[in-house]
């Protein structure tokens, strides 16, 4: 073989190769190859391995498919009440079709900047400043829809659109510090007068319930006294009608009476009394002697003692303080010695002349 030809067979092999080698391409995940034949759009290379024809294709553009934030600088909105402030928004947004993106407009970002601008003012020119800064969500809302709707010819979507910050001017800050302070100073008080009232009016409940069951327990404690005093007159009179039967009973004989007659007589005659009774028989054995002396004022008469008959005081109930227990603990320890004089057939008892 000829030398030469040899040479030139393989400088055309290795051009060849080297122009195989320098037309492979690998799209990385995530991307997009905008390719041109002759300066006219042919196809969209996706992620993976593809071959170019060289001299005659190129890539035109590299476009990114991930998701973007769009970070814009402030600017500058008048509202509906004539107040300037700056808003600071963020945009959310990514490339669905590489080939719009790429012939739809001549710097999209840009545009997708000016566009946001231009929205913001409109949309803030309609609402005033209170608004504006309560209705962020509904103001997010419609700048998205209206710049999603406005850069679908560019092949973005816009995804979400976010207000980073709102400035008003100092004096206006100074103004809402002041009405702030005022509103929560207005909500402490409101709060204050509120706790006030609610102690006060369970304070009532609790003296209102407090007299309720004082009041449902001296009637309970009258109720139990009443009770008992008739229970205790019943039984002192059914002890009485048992002794009067068991007496009858016993046919007791007429010199028995006659004892007991003397007995009562010793109790009556303890010279206090003006008149002193004496039995039938006696009286007629001694009518001329004693009751004339007596009446005539002849032979030793004893005289009528006058002063007030002492009076047998109760037994002290262990059980009561006259210090400490209260009107009704008084009364029922006055009742039950009132009941244990009468059982025992003694004098009567008077609570009010012994309290």
């Amino acid at each position: 073989m000829n030398p030469s030809l040899m040479i030139f067979g393989i400088i055309i092999a290795v051009i060849i190769l080297w122009l195989l080698l320098a037309n492979i391409r690998v799209v990385p995940q995530g991307q997009a190859y905008v390719i041109e034949n002759l300066g006219k759009f042919k196809t969209v290379w996706d992620a993976g391995l593809h071959l170019k024809v060289p001299f005659f294709e190129r890539i035109a553009k590299k476009v990114s498919l991930k998701e973007q934030v769009l970070d814009f600088p402030p600017q500058p909105v008048i509202t509906k009440d004539n107040v300037t402030i700056n808003i600071d928004s963020v945009v959310f947004a990514r490339v669905f079709d590489p080939r719009l993106y790429t012939y739809g407009v001549e710097s999209p970002i840009a545009g997708l900047q000016n566009l946001s601008a231009t929205t913001l003012r409109n949309i803030i020119g309609e609402l005033e400043l209170d608004q504006t800064l309560t209705s962020r969500d509904q103001i997010n809302a419609r700048l998205a829809a209206v710049l999603d709707e406005a850069t679908d010819p560019w092949g973005i979507k816009v995804t979400r659109v976010e207000l980073k910050n709102i400035q008003p001017p100092k004096e206006i800050e100074e103004v809402m510090t002041k009405q702030m302070r005022a509103e929560r100073e207005r909500r402490q008080t409101v709060l204050e007068a509120q706790a006030h009232q609610e102690a006060v009016v369970s304070r009532a409940e609790g003296d209102k319930q407090a007299k309720i069951l004082a009041a449902q327990a001296e009637r309970d404690a009258q109720i139990a006294l009443a009770e008992g005093r008739a229970k205790s007159i019943e039984l002192v009179y059914q002890a009485e009608a048992e002794g009067l039967e068991r007496l009858n009973a016993a046919r007791i004989s007429e010199p028995v009476l006659k004892l007991k007659g003397l007995e009562t007589l010793k109790d009556v005659a303890d010279g206090r009394a003006t008149k002193i009774y004496m039995p039938s028989d006696i009286a007629q054995a001694v009518s001329s002697l004693g009751l004339a002396g007596e009446a005539l004022g002849i032979g030793d008469a004893t005289k009528v003692d006058k002063s007030p008959k002492p009076k047998k005081q109760a037994a002290t109930d262990p059980c009561c303080d006259d210090d400490e227990k209260g009107a009704g603990g008084r009364e029922a320890a006055y009742t039950s010695a009132a009941i244990n004089l009468d059982v025992s057939g003694r004098s009567s008892f008077n609570p009010e002349q012994d309290a």
